[in-house]
């Protein structure tokens, strides 16, 4: 798996340019208030390096899934633009015009461009009208690398200049560090409320890992494979052959232990059970705890680590110990680990984990699609354009 030669901003001229950054500014807000700023902070040192390099910058990014076209004041940027501000000490004005961004002579923030029509659909007339605005447009936003958008791949076809911002190179770069030639052994971690979902990364994996290690309602299906019973536990019977044929490739350890319940609630009772014992009115929540201290024996002896998806339902904490003890050894582990996806990040959060882990990602898609081995279009257009 070889990274596309793009051109990084590094390269590039900024002195007295007009630049536009794409930036993944898609954070939660409540009451008007951003309420995780992580990729805000994470945009930050593209955003600055552009501003010391004297060049005018605008930002844009989506916020949300409003009707496109439609502006709707729950998913306006003003709270990203005031933390942002807050951030880096400095005004950021909301531009509400995009025509209006070829005026900013310091650093602002375009509003959430599905407010503009044709931003979904990657429509050449808007990704024109953002790529008049610009000198030089700076792709930051790999979590959205994998959709062709008019302002991540369109406006890349059309700018003078389109090079990546430094976060997109940093995701981009620990990838392939963890996927291109990684150090042996290397082993996954795979989680996740069903085999489908992730069978593309799975076989993906397959060729590359030594061990998965797969949790959730993944694991169940494996499980099942395995010709266990897995009581009222989420599984796919349809892809219990799919499963066989991956244990074939690479090695699925099975848990020896699993954390059960009869009822799927915050104040459900937990026990454990040997994977043999499970009843036939239980489900399996989690991993047992000599599962967990064998797997994380076997993850402090990796040399790259690859995580995606807890092992558990870590949300209630009578299901998250495995989850947790898995996630206190990729943080104790030596080797390169690089962790994506939502609930993994989540699970970092809870279990304060995030300094021991070499490369937390950003992208959530743009991650897996990675991983599969897929073409991300944001950055095959960037490709393109270095070609040139």
């Amino acid at each position: 798996m070889q990274t596309p030669q793009i051109i990084p901003m590094t390269a590039v001229d900024l002195s007295g340019k007009r630049v536009f950054i794409r930036a993944d500014l898609n954070v939660p807000v409540q009451a008007g208030v951003v309420t995780s700023d992580a990729r805000i902070v994470a945009s930050l040192p593209t955003i600055e390096l552009a501003l010391a390099s004297g060049a005018s910058v605008t930002v844009m990014s989506h916020l949300g899934r409003p009707t496109e076209g439609r502006v709707e004041a729950e998913f306006s940027l003003q709270p990203v633009a005031n933390r942002l501000a807050e951030l880096l000490q400095t005004d950021v004005p909301l531009i509400h015009s995009i025509e209006d961004c070829a005026d900013n002579q310091g650093l602002a923030l375009l509003e959430n461009i599905r407010f503009f029509p044709g931003e979904k659909a990657n429509d050449d007339e808007l990704a024109q009208r953002l790529a008049d605005q610009c000198d030089v447009f700076v792709m930051d936003a790999f979590g959205t690398a994998h959709r062709a958008h008019a302002s991540t791949h369109g406006i890349a076809k059309f700018a003078p200049v389109a090079c990546a911002g430094l976060l997109l190179q940093a995701e981009l770069a620990a990838l392939q560090d963890a996927l291109a030639a990684p150090k042996v052994p290397m082993l996954a971690i795979v989680g996740g409320a069903k085999v489908s979902t992730k069978l593309e990364v799975l076989e993906s994996l397959a060729d590359i890992a030594q061990q998965i290690l797969v949790g959730g309602g993944i694991a169940n299906t494996f499980i099942a494979a395995a010709g266990f019973s897995v009581g009222q536990s989420l599984h796919e019977p349809d892809l219990i052959e799919t499963a066989k044929r991956i244990m074939q490739k690479v090695t699925v350890p099975l848990p020896e232990d699993v954390i059960v319940s009869k009822e799927f609630a915050a104040s459900a009772v937990a026990q454990v059970r040997n994977i043999s014992d499970v009843a036939a009115d239980e489900m399996i929540l989690d991993i047992g705890p000599a599962t967990a201290r064998a797997w994380a024996h076997q993850l402090l002896g990796a040399k790259t680590i690859l995580w995606n998806g807890p092992v558990g339902v870590f949300e209630f904490d009578q299901f998250g110990e495995g989850t947790r003890v898995l996630a206190e050894a990729v943080a104790q582990s030596q080797g390169f680990s690089i962790a994506g996806g939502g609930d993994t990040l989540a699970a970092i959060d809870k279990y304060a984990v995030t300094e021991g882990v070499s490369y937390i990602s950003t992208g959530g898609g743009a991650f897996l699609e990675f991983v599969e081995g897929k073409v991300l279009p944001a950055v095959d257009v960037l490709a393109q354009r270095g070609k040139e």
